[in-house]
Parts: C-alpha cells; sequence; structure tokens
C-alpha cells in the first residue's frame, strides 16, 4: 500500500496503517508529536502502536531538536541475522538440548557474565575501536557512571520482553540466526536521565505532553545527550555483536560434524537517531520501532516467537524518510495479554517451536501481536522481502 495522509498541526502524517485500526491513544501521540515547534516529518509505519513516551512504529524528523522519549528507553535496540551453511535436515528432531546450550552460554532476562566477554576471542567482532568505545563512558552523564560495572558484566547478553533469540529455516531450507536485543540497562537509565533533564527545561514547559520534552542544538544539554545517545547505540551494537559470536560457538560445537559456516552479519537499529538530509535541510531523524530501508539497505523485520520473520531490502522511500517497520508491532498490552490468554494458549500459538511456554511468558504470545504478513503487506512501497524464515528454536528472557 502507499501511505494515508492525515492532517497534523504543524506537519502532515503520512501512515503506512489504516488510521482506523490504530488506538486512540497511539493516534494522539502522533498528533501530540505533529504538534512541535521543530518538527520538519513525521511517518508512521505498519506496525504502529501506543508507546511509552512516543508512539512505537514513528519516524520523527526534526531540525535543531531531538526528544529522548521519542527515541525510547532501550538506545539502539535492534536486530541481527546470519544466515548458515547448515540446513534443516541437519537438526535434530529433540532441539531442547539446542536451547538449553543457548541459554547457558547467552545470560538472558537480567543476567549478565560472570566473567565479561572479551571481543579479542571472536571473529567478526570489531575490535579497533574497543578501548576507545569505553574510554569515552568516562564522558556519559555522572548519575549513571556507577553502572559501568553493570554494563561491562552485561555486553553478549540479551535481556526480557520481546528480545530473543532464534535458530530458523527459510523456504529453501537453509538456517538461520536471529537475535534482538539492545543497549541493556545502561541505556535505560541513560535514556531515563536525560528525559528527566528535558522536562525540565523551560522551552517545554508549554508542550502539550510533557514527555515529548526535547533538547534543541548548540547546547550543553543537547551535547550530552548525543554523547550518551551514540554511545549507548555503539553499546547496543557491540552487544548484538557479541551475543552473535557466542551464539555462532554454540552451533559450531553443536554441529561439529557439519562444520557449519556463516555469511555476513545483517545488523540493524529499530531505536535509535540519525544525522540525514531530505528536501535540502540537515534533520535529526528519530526512529523508534523503525529501521532503516534506505535503497539496498538489508534489514529484519520480526513477527513473534511463532511467527516468521522477514529479511527484507529497503526500496530508498523519502516519504518515509527511507524506513520500514521494525516488527508485527502488539495489537494489545502485556497486562491485557496476561489476562486473555493462558499456558495453554501459549503452547498451541507456538507449537513446533522450542521454546518456553510457562507464564512468564504468555505476555509474548503471538496473539498478542500483529500478522507479520500483513504488516509486510502494507509496506511494499518501502521493502522488498529477500527470505521468510520461521523460528525453531526461539530463547527468551
Amino acid at each position: 500500500m502507499s501511505y494515508v495522509e492525515m492532517p497534523g498541526a504543524n506537519v502532515p502524517i503520512r501512515m503506512w496503517a489504516d488510521p482506523k485500526t490504530v488506538e486512540g491513544a497511539a493516534m494522539q501521540q502522533l498528533r501530540n508529536v505533529a504538534t512541535l515547534p521543530w518538527i520538519k516529518g513525521l511517518a508512521v509505519m505498519p506496525d504502529v502502536h501506543y508507546g511509552k513516551g512516543a508512539t512505537v512504529g514513528s519516524v520523527i524528523a526534526m531540525q535543531g531538536a531531538v526528544c529522548p522519549a521519542a527515541v525510547g528507553v532501550d538506545i539502539g535496540c535492534g536486530m541481527s541475522a546470519v544466515k548458515t551453511s547448515l540446513t534443516a535436515a541437519d537438526l535434530p528432531d529433540d532441539l531442547s538440548r539446542l536451547r538449553s546450550k543457548i541459554e547457558q552460554a547467552i545470560p538472558v532476562g537480567r543476567g549478565m557474565h560472570e566473567d565479561p566477554v572479551e571481543p579479542g576471542r571472536f571473529h567478526g567482532v570489531p575490535t579497533g575501536g574497543w578501548d576507545d568505545f569505553w574510554g569515552r563512558f568516562d564522558g556519559v552523564a555522572e548519575a549513571v557512571k556507577f553502572r559501568q560495572g553493570r554494563a561491562v558484566a552485561q555486553m553478549g547478553t540479551l535481556g526480557a520482553g520481546n528480545h530473543h533469540l532464534e535458530v530458523s529455516v527459510d523456504s529453501g531450507n537453509s538456517v538461520w540466526l536471529t537475535l534482538h536485543s539492545g543497549s541493556r540497562n545502561i541505556g535505560k537509565e541513560l535514556a531515563e536521565h536525560h528525559i528527566g533533564v528535558a522536562q525540565k527545561l523551560p522551552h517545554n514547559q508549554g508542550l502539550v505532553d510533557r514527555d515529548l520534552a526535547v533538547f534543541v542544538s548548540d547546547t550543553p544539554q543537547m551535547a550530552a545527550y548525543r554523547h550518551d545517545l551514540y554511545w549507548a547505540q555503539e553499546y547496543a551494537k557491540y552487544n548484538r555483536a557479541m551475543m552473535m559470536c557466542l551464539l555462532k560457538e554454540v552451533i559450531r560445537k553443536e554441529f561439529k560434524k557439519a562444520k557449519p559456516t556463516f555469511e555476513a552479519e545483517i545488523s540493524c537499529h529499530h531505536n535509535y537517531v540519525a544525522e540525514e538530509r531530505y528536501d535540502g535541510m540537515d534533520l535529526l531523524v528519530t526512529r523508534k520501532g523503525a529501521i532503516r530501508a534506505n535503497s539496498g539497505d538489508l534489514g529484519i523485520i520480526p513477527g513473534s516467537m511463532g511467527t516468521a520473520t522477514y529479511i527484507v531490502k529497503g526500496l530508498g522511500n523519502e516519504k518515509a524518510f527511507n524506513s520500514a517497520s521494525h516488527g508485527a508491532g502488539r495489537k494489545m498490552s502485556r497486562n491485557a495479554a496476561k489476562k486473555r490468554f493462558s499456558t495453554q494458549d501459549l503452547e498451541e500459538q507456538t507449537r513446533g517451536v522450542e521454546c518456553r511456554k510457562d507464564s512468564g511468558v504468555v505476555d509474548e504470545i503471538p496473539g498478542a501481536y500483529k500478522s507479520i504478513d500483513k504488516v509486510i503487506e502494507q509496506q511494499t512501497d518501502l521493502v522488498e522481502v529477500v527470505a521468510k524464515l520461521k523460528q525453531v528454536v526461539c530463547v527468551k528472557g
């Protein structure tokens, strides 16, 4: 589909979703964003839904300003995917051992490594800037510096919620590895600190929603936020690279006879800020629950723990600020899902997938998400499908 344009106070709201299907609270968030004085454009992805602070599935282009709540608290959250030389025939009938080995190698939930993971032990993790990266931690907000030990220990860990590690099979029976995670607790604490700072600034006092407080260019607060933002985005990228290396180690050990090899890694942020140029203007583009889909960009759009994941290639649609959805998008809140579904429902909806099927992950049940196939259909002018994957193992925190 092409987009539907809705009126907004300062810019039109371009929607790659049927406005009638978007909950009222999310529509109001979008209207509020469109009132910001600094806004130059707003694009809404088909996985749009209400989010804390700002709408998930929104792409906000501003000049001389950035809204930390519109990035979200999981700065740099994103996906990575790798195609392997293994085929479905190489996989055992019982995949419980494989899931167990993955969970032993990569801490999930609030877990962390007892001994920090050193990137030098892996092939494929960029180590050239490692010391510089941690050196820049000295410049982060004082309020968060005491968390450095935890940040080091959580490098290469999954987290909880919709974060996941998966072993999947594509339509050609090739085995893929995919994972979804971000900047862990350190990103969350940096985000919350800066959101609090922004909300107290004088220029934000007249906004229709205090969650939309912004930092403006050429101020010390903006400089401090952008330093911490870019550091956390880098942390998230390293975190995913480390986990993928740990996941490959498990696959090599478990499938020693097959001698698996791995293609180049695909990786993309979906909660981040980038400096981009549109219509002759230098803009700060915030994607919250959206990936960059510039012409030729490879991206990953997952569904849920019982449905498909799509590998896509961007088409470079500037009306959407060269963006696409980051997933299927929730159609009900976590609390609503827990009330609506049971563990029996979870078992039925994840049949054929080796994964947790207990009450702790009922809020991640496929029924709580929109149809990933429909979401892909709604953005055929944003991306083209490269591969469709179906998970056989799903690890969650």
